[in-house]
Parts: structure tokens; sequence; C-alpha cells
């Protein structure tokens, strides 16, 4: 890095063992400047051929600004998430963005190659560490002493051809919802909220004709077997949390799967713990609804959808 001008940008690389040498560096560095713990950190111990057989096997990430190496991290299958180890930041490069773009890019090639989500291992005793992954949607799946497991469920990207294809969709999902659940939809007029909430409601056998619940703005569909009943609410004429909150939503919070169409910006208050689903059509597709592509995101929010199985159930 140049100390007479502003520094190069952060590029990060997968990299394989033929960077071994700059990733033991990069994390000799990082570790070495924290603080002792106890147990000790065993980063320090890693070799050039310890981290070349890692890479060797299932690769990494080094960040590099210019062409000097200031990040790098180890990635390995852990189930059906990515774990990142030995995640490191030269002290040197530290507060320039670097620790983001290695767990971006991290977290595009869990989704790139199917996995539910990321997870990583953090010690209790660096809350200045511990909140950084906070902050970026990381939750606490386990506590063992000082050790943390941190986790977070990513993204689902899912094209729908057609009308019967979103509906597919919502019943797919379907088989791995359960009671508590809350589901926020947004998508303009005609992108096919209710269509996909109509899916839900077949896939978890509730009873009666789901629509557009506009004039009523929330309605009860009961389970016809054991399942949850389904809660559907259109949150397009509501003016804000208040107003949701006179529905008396939380009284069936816990014991149905609720659905709050239009409900961006005004229902995430009713839980931490969320899918947020954004539907958005072709622009200029069948004008009919029933032939154009829709382009369906699943946003999972909270530790509840760590391990849920989103991306086997829908992709």
């Amino acid at each position: 890095m140049s100390e007479t001008g502003p520094p190069a940008p952060v590029v990060v690389h997968r990299v394989g063992p033929e960077r071994a040498a700059d990733v033991v560096t990069v994390v000799h560095a990082a570790f070495g400047a924290r603080p002792v713990l106890d147990p000790p950190s065993t980063a320090t111990d890693e070799t050039v051929e310890s981290v070349a057989a890692t890479l060797a096997e299932h690769r990494g990430l080094l960040a590099v600004s210019g062409s000097v190496p200031v990040g790098a991290m180890l990635l390995e299958p852990a189930g059906h998430l990515l774990r990142m180890r030995r995640v490191s930041v030269d002290p040197h490069a530290q507060g320039s963005g670097v620790a983001g773009a290695l767990v971006g890019a991290a977290e595009r090639v869990a989704e790139e190659e199917g996995y539910d989500g990321t997870v990583l291992a953090a010690r209790a005793e660096l809350p200045a560490t511990v909140d950084f992954w906070g902050h970026l949607g990381y939750d606490e799946l386990q506590r063992e002493g000082t050790w943390l497991t941190l986790a977070k469920a990513l993204p689902v990207h899912v094209e729908a051809a057609t009308a019967d294809d979103t509906r597919q969709l919502g019943k797919r999902l379907a088989s791995v919802l359960r009671a508590g659940d809350l589901l926020i939809l947004s998508g303009d007029l005609g992108a096919g909220k209710t269509t996909f909430t109509q899916g839900l409601g077949e896939g978890l056998g509730v009873r009666g004709a789901i629509t557009s619940p506009t004039f009523v703005i929330s309605r009860v569909h009961p389970s016809l077997a054991d399942g949850p009943a389904l809660v559907h609410v259109d949150a397009y004429r509501l003016g804000g949390i208040e107003e949701l909150d006179d529905l008396d939503l939380d009284t069936s919070l816990d014991e149905a799967v609720t659905v709050v169409e239009w409900g961006e910006g005004v229902a995430e208050g009713l839980a931490e713990t969320r899918l947020e689903v954004s539907i958005t059509r072709t622009v200029g597709g069948d004008p009919t609804g029933e032939d154009d592509v829709r382009h369906v995101r699943f946003i999972p929010v909270g530790a509840r959808w760590i391990g849920a199985g989103l991306h086997q159930a829908l992709a």
C-alpha cells in the first residue's frame, strides 16, 4: 500500500494452494496482533504446508490492495453451510473495509454454490469482533465456554416463468414453514403476491379460497389437518406498525404462519425473525400476468432460517 497517496481499492480473489504463502503471511500478522486468549488461538501455528493443503481441498479468499495481500480467509463445507475460517485482516489495513469485502465475497460463493448460509467460530472475549458479525446479520447458534458459533442464512433467488410456477413456488416453501413464521411480501400490483400465497395455502393444507384481503385487511385460514393456520394480511392501506398492531396479530403470530402483503417498511417490527419475499415481474412481459417471468428473492432474517432448508426447497 502506498504511503503517499490513497490506498488502492481492495479486491478479493478466490485462490488455491498457489497463494498459500500470502494467506499465511496475512493470518500470522492478523492473529499475532490480537490479545492473548485462554486457550490461545492456533492460527499462528499454521504453515504454508497446512494452509496449502486446505486451499487445495476447499480453496479460500485473498484480499489485495494493489499487489499487497491485506486480508485472507479459508473456506470449508459444514453440511448445508459454508464455514469461514482464519478470517484475517492485516493490522495496517484495518478500518479500510477489508473484512466486509471478504465476508461479502464468501457469502457470494456460498450463494453460487448452493449453501443455505455461512458459519464461523468467534471468541466471546473479543466483543468488538462479535459486534462486527452482529452488524452483518450473524446470529449466535451455540456457545461452548468462550467459543461462539455464529451463522447467517443467505438469500435465495428463483425465477418463476408463469403464474402457476409462482403458485408452485409458494407450495414448495410451505414444506419448510412452521407455526410462528412471519413472511413479508413485496412487489408491484400484479407481481404475483396473492398467487404465491395461494400456493402457500395449498402447501399448508388450509381451508378457504385465498384471495386478496384488501377489503377486509386480514383473513384467517384454519388448517384442515394438524398444521398451522394461515393468517393473510394486506397492509396496503395501513399507515404503519401502529395500525398493524390494531389488528391484534400478536395473538396469532406464535400459532400461525402469517403472510403480510405490502408489508415492507410496515411489518418488520412484528418479529425479529422473518422471511422477506420480493417478487418482481419482467418489464414488458405478458400484460395478463400469466406468462411472464417473476423474479422471486427470499431474504431470511434471524437464526430461525439457518439450516431450515430454504435452498433445497426452493432452488
